[in-house]
């Protein structure tokens, strides 16, 4: 009997995306370009899924060449119906050269096509599918602006407002506290208070530097620090959240689920931040929802907006919505939509991610 879902072929490509700047943050440096490797997924009875993953400019190449030379193999001939399977399979088939890691990222662009696939085939958008909470979500924007003297920094959040959104986020990791403080206040005072404000120190701090920090920013009404020390210190995280009174966000950095779950426990994070690019995709980052739900946590996001849209509007506890810097979503059919702060989900079936291949093409490498 012929099965319509049978995978016929995975095809992967490859494209080094400049920024329209320079931007720098507290522990990557400055970022110049950001990979984006793409994977479409072909079935036997013609339908396509097409799934993706990113990163700082750096190992998209190996992420490639991993789901080329080592999942394909494994895919072809398989049911792409069973998404949860062959993710699990997936997990374990290249688990022992990369637990987490580049393996996480090679298996999230696969994944990502096979939700792509499964909600075509069900005729629904993704936000719909995957529990239908609301078709928008809250979204704050945050520019890799460490390196912004103080003036381009207040003009780049004068942008954001002007452009509808309610909250905002910058960088801290300066070589001087102070100066990460004053430039909070210079936003705040910016912004106004109606306006969130969220701050990213990028794992810059130790954890004693931290919690100084996090008493200093409490009189500017900051909703939450984002990783303030190395994210596997989980009794750093605890500590710096009980002393420095400031809620704390962390989870980009986090690639499997057994990471989040010492971050909501041992951590006790506030504002759990799985990305679907490096987290496994789609299964893996509900994976992660589900669990901050099961602790009555918020859930949020980093990165590819043009995706996270759905996935955080179908969540009862889906909270807000990074727009990034690194702008994946300009080199789609659908750039992503702000309706009165919120991010509007796109009402069509699948993943709601169509590439502009024309826009893509000039920065293709060969593989």
């Amino acid at each position: 009997m012929a099965n319509d879902s049978q995978i016929v072929d995975v095809i992967t490509s490859l494209y080094h995306i400049p920024l329209p700047e320079v931007m720098g943050d507290a522990k990557h440096g400055m970022h110049t370009h950001f990979d984006v490797p793409i994977v479409k997924v072909i079935v036997q009875d013609g339908r396509q899924g097409i799934g993706y993953t990113y990163t700082g400019g750096l190992g998209g190449r190996a992420i490639a060449s991993l789901i080329e030379h080592d999942l394909r193999p494994f895919l072809l001939g398989q049911d792409a119906s069973c998404v949860e399977s062959l993710w699990d399979a997936m997990q374990w088939k290249i688990h022992y050269i990369g637990r987490g890691g580049l393996a996480s990222f090679a298996i999230s662009a696969v994944d990502i096509a096979l939700w792509d696939l499964r909600a075509k085939k069900a005729d629904e958008p993704l936000w719909k599918l995957l529990g239908g909470a609301d078709n928008s979500v809250k979204a704050y924007a945050g520019a890799i602006d460490l390196n912004f003297p103080l003036e381009k920094l207040l003009q780049n959040n004068r942008t954001y407002l002007e452009r509808g959104f309610r909250a905002v986020k910058i960088k801290l990791g300066q070589e001087r506290l102070e100066e990460d403080i004053e430039r909070i206040a210079a936003v705040r005072e910016l912004i106004g208070p109606d306006v969130d404000l969220m701050v990213d120190a990028n794992m810059k701090w130790s954890v004693a530097t931290a919690i100084t920090a996090a008493k200093r920013m409490k009189p500017y009404n900051v909703l939450w620090l984002e990783e303030p020390t190395i994210p596997e210190d989980y009794d750093g995280y605890l500590r710096i959240s009980e002393r420095g009174g400031i809620p704390i966000a962390a989870g980009e950095n986090y690639r499997t689920i057994y990471e989040f779950a010492c971050a909501m426990t041992r951590g006790k994070i506030d504002f759990p931040q799985p990305d679907a690019s490096n987290i496994g995709g789609i299964t893996g980052w509900l994976k992660v929802a589900h669990l901050a739900q099961t602790y009555n946590l918020p859930v949020c996001s980093h990165g590819m907006q043009e995706l996270h849209v759905s996935l955080l509007s179908a969540m009862p506890n889906g909270a807000y919505l990074e727009v990034h810097s690194f702008p994946i979503d300009a080199y789609t059919t659908r750039p992503l939509v702000l309706q009165d702060g919120r991010a509007v989900a796109p009402n069509v079936t699948g993943t709601g991610v169509e590439f502009r291949w024309d826009l893509l093409e000039p920065f293709e490498q060969s593989r």
